[in-house]
């Protein structure tokens, strides 16, 4: 066993999560520990000790409150002292890059690359997560899982095998599980995949931002829809194309300099792709072409943003002469 994994199992609160279903005798409390410490024992990473360094290093706040429905989550609590706010700056910043937010940790505002409130302000008027349990697929750091728990929901579990934003979770869920925090909220360092099959556990399933990354569109559909009890909805968020431009994009090598691209569809056929995997009450909420408001460099992010992979002579295309990035999101429901 890796000398970090007992500490990494408790700071990602998978305890809470498996004392959940085995209060409810559900079959994954029995699989889930060993998986997670399994995956921990394994991982290696040359900046695991800086990181775990970092977190060892947060100062201790007193008084801790957490505010979940504001633009940015932002924490609260006793004044920091210039050594500690210097302490905390440092930490933070040795974690760049901040890619979803924003948040406030006592005061410093952690400006990051995506405006994931905008995207939230879109969702949240066609959602109803009041103590439902929640899964967020590629949950990068965390930020749409405090949303759903200020919205409500009673269990939030991220699934994301990237180990900086599980690192940056686990700052903000050091400080959380000292505040009177609502719901739980536990972050697997799994890929779907990993996930057992036919799990039907959750109300809800989030999507977003990782159809377009997925080279079998269809053995996606089908794994979040094993995720979902009979009758539980899904949320599916995912890059697409105006219906002008076609049924379907393949890039031929990168898509707004990303090389892991793979499909593109217009609205239309996105929904019909739903419908095939057997989803029903299909409905597009939104499609809205990303801003260089949404998304932007800051001096959280030290690499290119958004202004850099368009155009610089037609912003309405992408670097590569594709249409400019535009996010459909759709809801559906496994039938119950």
């Amino acid at each position: 066993m890796s000398k970090h994994t007992e500490y990494l199992y408790e700071a990602l609160g998978i305890k809470p999560l498996v004392k959940q279903l085995e209060q409810e005798e559900n079959r994954w409390a029995n699989s889930l520990p060993q998986n997670v410490r399994s995956l921990l024992d394994t991982f290696k990473h040359g900046d695991l000790e800086s990181w775990l360094g970092l977190l060892k290093s947060l100062p201790e706040v007193e008084n801790l409150d957490i505010q979940l429905n504001k633009n940015a989550i932002t924490l609260y609590g006793s004044k920091l002292n210039s050594a500690q706010h210097a302490q905390l700056l440092a930490s933070l910043q040795g974690l760049k890059p901040w890619r979803k937010g924003p948040y406030n940790l006592f005061g410093i505002d952690i400006d990051t690359e995506w405006r994931s409130d905008l995207k939230w302000q879109r969702i949240e008027q066609h959602l109803d997560l009041s103590d439902k349990t929640v899964l967020d697929v590629g949950c990068a750091n965390g930020y749409f899982g405090w949303r759903m728990l200020g919205a409500g929901a009673k269990t939030v579990v991220g699934i994301d095998p990237g180990w900086l934003f599980i690192v940056q979770f686990l700052v903000l869920n050091h400080y959380a599980r000292q505040a009177n925090i609502p719901g739980t909220h536990s972050l697997l360092p799994h890929r779907l995949e990993d996930l057992p099959d036919n799990l039907e556990y959750f109300d809800h399933v989030f999507s977003m931002g990782v159809l377009y990354h997925r080279r079998s569109v269809f053995d996606h559909l089908f794994e979040l829809k094993r995720c979902l009890k009979p009758g539980g909805e899904l949320l599916l968020e995912t890059l697409v194309i105006p219906k002008s431009a076609g049924e379907v994009l393949v890039p031929h090598d990168r898509y707004a300099r990303m090389r892991n691209v793979w499909f593109l569809p217009n609205t239309e056929i996105l929904c019909g792709w739903l419908a095939r995997a057997g989803f029903t009450d299909v409905q597009p909420i939104d499609e809205t072409v990303t801003s260089l408001e949404e998304q932007r460099k800051t001096d959280w992010l030290d690499s290119q943003s958004l202004e850099h992979c368009l155009d610089p002579e037609n912003p309405a295309l992408t670097i590569e002469g594709y249409p400019a990035p535009r996010r459909a999101i759709i809801v559906a429901r496994r039938p119950g």
